[in-house]
């Protein structure tokens, strides 16, 4: 017997995976109780380039944020680091100077990625280095 899938049994199972994913991970977003907690207990602060939410506890103790897409600090930019540690009081925007025009944007962490920097000499780019002036000969005992 055959099973037969209309794109409307895809779309079903592929809400159905969204929402176990939700409940279930937290490495890519948060979770529902992130959700939930945050909507009881916390208020939304602000949101950044990234899309990431930040928010505070109503008794001002704790600051969070939940990430838009994978969970990975290094995509926090530095106004919201700082306000995240405690370091600034308020949203980066009010205490901020204008953006600059010769200032660039933050970038994340490309750790394990194919942008990552890969120097001369790496496996990925092919294994050879140049040579250096401490280079030596491994001994053999074969030499004499």
């Amino acid at each position: 017997m055959l099973f037969h899938c209309t794109h409307r049994d895809f779309t079903l199972i592929a809400m159905g995976m969204g929402i176990l994913s939700k409940i279930f991970t937290w490495w890519d977003g948060a979770t529902i109780g992130t959700h939930l907690f945050s909507l009881r207990k916390g208020s939304k602060v602000g949101e950044d380039e990234f899309g990431n939410r930040y928010f505070v506890a109503k008794n001002g103790e704790r600051r969070w944020v939940i990430y838009n897409g994978p969970n990975d600090s290094s995509r926090v930019p530095p106004e919201w680091h700082g306000w995240l540690h405690g370091t600034h009081e308020g949203d980066p925007e009010s205490y901020l100077p204008p953006e600059r025009t010769w200032e660039i944007d933050s970038t994340p962490n490309l750790t394990g990625t194919s942008g990552a920097y890969r120097p001369a000499g790496a496996l990925e780019r092919g294994g050879k280095r140049a040579a250096a002036a401490g280079d030596y000969q491994a001994w053999s005992p074969d030499a004499s």
